[in-house]
């Protein structure tokens, strides 16, 4: 399938390590010109080599999502001339809903939903102009199916799906999508953390929580993070231009729920 996004723009957030690094890594593959962003330089540097390059143009920029208003000011001094947006940042901290305080609700509402909005508002102007846009929003499958142990993730992940919906609806006449992408258990750091958190407060063995979590997908394992970016390119291409406004589970069947 020819996905015909060769020299398209595409901003990728939070690519230095896991879905986001394979989703900028996926794009370039088509022909993409990617924009790398993290807060980490070393590691956008470390990134930038890796991407697949067939005379593309691809470049970084350092950013804080604890921090809009350091983001706006990034993005205004740079070319907003982007065709994709993928919005991607790690998950909050792990923990009963409870327990959270109101810190931990303010920095991930921050974090994930006010970011997504400058970013948002920052490159959809061009993207009206160009008659096309993907926005791409990574979140999780706890907005079909709250998680246990992830109380702030599964309040601020519902809040991002709903602004999402919201914004496909009102975008949709412009050639612009809204999608989100709904990971299950993948290989990354964030799972790490998850699965030695679980293996402490149960004592059970990193291994045994492991196990217990990939028995929970009929596909018995884990993604790999290059399993959800491939739902990302396909979303991000001009095959995907009636598909808008959708949340799409990429678990391996583990979600219950239609």
């Amino acid at each position: 399938m020819n996905l015909n996004i060769e020299n398209k723009n595409a901003l990728v957030c939070g690519s230095t390590q896991g879905i986001g690094k394979a989703s900028a890594i996926g794009l370039a593959a088509e022909g993409v010109n990617v924009t790398l962003v993290a807060r980490n330089e070393d590691k956008l540097k470390k990134v930038l080599k890796e991407l697949p390059n067939n005379g593309q143009s691809h470049r970084y920029i350092v950013a804080d999502f604890s921090n809009p208003l350091e983001l706006k000011s990034q993005l205004e001094a740079t070319s907003l001339e982007f065709h994709v947006l993928v919005n991607n940042t790690g998950g909050p901290a792990g923990g009963p809903i409870f327990n959270a305080g109101l810190e931990e609700f303010e920095a991930a509402f921050t974090q994930h939903l006010k970011c997504n909005h400058v970013l948002v508002q920052a490159v959809v102007p061009f993207m009206k102009t160009a008659c096309f846009g993907r926005i791409i929003n990574i979140i999780s499958t706890s907005v079909k199916q709250p998680l246990d142990g992830l109380g702030v993730s599964n309040t601020i992940r519902g809040a991002v799906a709903s602004w999402s919906k919201t914004l496909a609806n009102e975008l949709g006449q412009f050639g612009i999508t809204v999608n989100n992408v709904l990971p299950g258990a993948t290989g990354t750091e964030r799972l790490n953390e998850i699965i030695k958190n679980k293996a402490n407060k149960t004592g059970k063995t990193m291994d045994e929580v492991a196990v217990m979590m990939q028995n929970a997908s009929p596909a018995k394992r884990f993604a790999t993070p290059e399993e959800i970016a491939n739902a990302v390119v396909f979303l991000a291409s001009e095959k995907a231009s009636f598909i808008n406004g959708i949340n799409i589970p990429v678990d391996g069947g583990r979600t219950k729920s239609l």
